[in-house]
């Protein structure tokens, strides 16, 4: 506030030293108490503002100069313009910001909704398999086969897995819920991809992914928990769900003050009207007590991919996902670079 008070005691000084007319004076002391306005919370430090340059313009640049003389219309009348204007201004201020909020609010809590919907019946089902499963191998055990003991020990496994991820993207929800605010940590680039290639191959071994990265060192502010989470649902997104995928690719290049990073297939792409309600958590499918894994793992698709959104947003980025001219699907996101001075 005192720093947009000085600047526009600066203005006038030069406006007194350049033009004959003190007319613009008052006009620019009013617009740094809009501008006061606008880029504070509440009324007091508008409201306090307008009495700082009523004063200051009353004393330093009105007839008769230094002395406070409110006995002159001109002067009451200034004085009143420029307090109608902080309140105007803070009422329609804190009316955006609440606006604002509200419609947060609404986004978490449609959020909220589409994960409850999808996890309140998801939850039931690989657990009962993996009770069902787990008891029959208890008690049951000497009467299967090797095969049989092996196919439902994978199917144990698969099940463990997909909770395991979900509760993943929960926990990442939780973090971002209400008005946290994310704690950001300087983090080189080489070291989150490393991070994330490493979880990655523990949950697909099999799976190869080409990586390219810049040449230069590159530091980005962020919550690398849940960057490497938005990483890792993006690659295991194309694993289950690229159809014909042979080639995964992970590309990360700098454009500008932003760092854009890329994961492309080379499978059949997504469906175009799919691609708009990707990442509104829309895609989560009915919520019947019967739900093959096909089902679940396309509701995790949902939820993952909502949940990706949602960070990628809390740390002012953006994402998004096309289809590629060569074939294949592309998810794209983009965080800002920390500038990197010699002396680091």
């Amino acid at each position: 506030m005192l720093v947009m008070i000085a600047i526009g005691v600066g203005l006038c000084l030069i406006i007194k030293t350049t033009f004959t007319t003190d007319i613009l004076i008052p006009a620019v002391m009013v617009f740094s108490v809009f501008l006061i306005s606008v880029f504070t919370d509440g009324y007091v430090y508008g409201i306090l503002a307008s009495v700082v340059s009523v004063i200051i313009v009353n004393f330093a640049f009105t007839f008769p100069y230094f002395k406070i003389d409110f006995l002159i219309p001109e002067n009451i009348t200034s004085a009143i313009i420029m307090i109608a204007i902080a309140f105007i201004t803070c009422g329609f201020t804190s009316k955006i910001k609440h606006q604002e909020m509200l419609k947060k609010e609404s986004e978490m809590e449609k959020m909220r909704a589409n994960l409850l919907r999808a996890v309140s019946h998801d939850f039931r089902t690989p657990l009962t398999t993996i009770y069902g499963a787990s008891s029959a191998l208890i008690e049951s055990g000497s009467e299967f086969t090797d095969e049989q003991k092996e196919k439902m020990l994978r199917g144990i496994q698969q099940d463990s897995q997909w909770l395991y991820r979900m509760v993943e993207n929960l926990l990442s929800i939780t973090r971002l819920d209400g008005d946290i605010k994310l704690i950001k940590t300087p983090i080189a680039l080489d070291e989150l991809i490393d991070s994330v290639l490493i979880k990655f191959a523990k949950r697909y071994p099999d799976q190869e992914v080409e990586v390219n990265l810049p040449d230069e060192l590159v530091i980005i502010p962020m919550d690398a928990i849940l960057i490497e989470q938005v990483i890792i649902n993006i690659l295991e997104n194309a694993v289950q769900h690229a159809e014909g995928m042979k080639k995964l690719a992970l590309n990360v290049k700098c454009d500008g003050d932003r760092v854009v990073f890329e994961v492309q297939d080379d499978g059949d792409g997504i469906p175009e009207d799919r691609l708009k309600h990707l990442f509104d958590g829309s895609l989560l499918g009915d919520s019947s007590d019967e739900v093959s894994v096909d089902c679940r793992q396309r509701r995790n698709a949902g939820i993952g991919l909502s949940v990706c959104a949602t960070i990628i947003k809390a740390h002012g980025g953006d994402i998004s996902a096309y289809n590629s001219a060569e074939g294949g699907a592309v998810f794209r996101f983009t965080l800002k670079i920390e500038e990197v001075t010699d002396e680091q």
